[in-house]
């Protein structure tokens, strides 16, 4: 299997989105709990289809069309976000938009869409093939380099508020397990029996 981190900023979209896309469809249950505690299943959909869209619109002239809300139907919220994301990228003329925001700087828009929102993708993949009961293996060197990453940063990353604190990694933790732990999730959450 070809690792995400070789492929293209496009291509590396395209098949997060098509792995979320498949925990999306073998969904039977919209309100089942998520490792995130406060979420459940359809609140993963929503934190996806909401929070880029207002980034855009901070740092650049790309709006995107809204979509369903995911409280209603989280199947067309995802794949109307997910529709838009692809024309964009697959746009020749996308390589000269250049996203800036006080946060996050200055860079091509496709940088950016690789380094927050494909990123974003790949991570709540797990929370909703953990919550739904789904195959919740992911790109094992994807999360190698990205947890490499985060750990050099980790002083910035705890203070962005966006991340949990560190939880405890089992003694036989696997690459998957310690990005978990890392970001604040427990590694080997299951759904609440019954």
């Amino acid at each position: 299997m070809t690792s995400l981190s070789s492929l293209s900023v496009a291509d590396r979209y395209r098949s997060a989105a098509d792995a979320f896309a498949r925990r999306v469809a073998g969904t039977t249950d919209w309100d089942a709990p998520t490792p995130v505690a406060q979420w459940r299943a359809r609140d993963v959909v929503g934190h996806l289809t909401t929070w880029l869209p207002a980034l855009l619109a901070s740092g650049c002239e790309v709006r995107l069309s809204p979509v369903p809300s995911a409280d209603v139907d989280p199947v067309g919220a995802w794949a109307g976000l997910d529709a838009q994301l692809r024309s964009l990228l697959d746009d020749p003329a996308t390589e000269q938009v250049v996203f800036e925001h006080e946060h996050i700087g200055r860079m091509q828009l496709p940088q950016m869409l690789d380094q927050f929102f494909t990123s974003d993708v790949v991570f709540h993949t797990w929370d909703l093939a953990r919550a739904t009961g789904q195959d919740d293996r992911l790109d094992q060197d994807y999360l190698a380099e990205a947890l490499a990453g985060m750990q050099a940063q980790a002083e910035m990353i705890r203070a962005s508020g966006q991340f949990g604190e560190q939880q405890t990694e089992p003694d036989d933790a696997s690459v998957q397990e310690r990005f978990f732990a890392f970001i604040g999730r427990d590694p080997r959450w299951s759904p609440p029996a019954g």
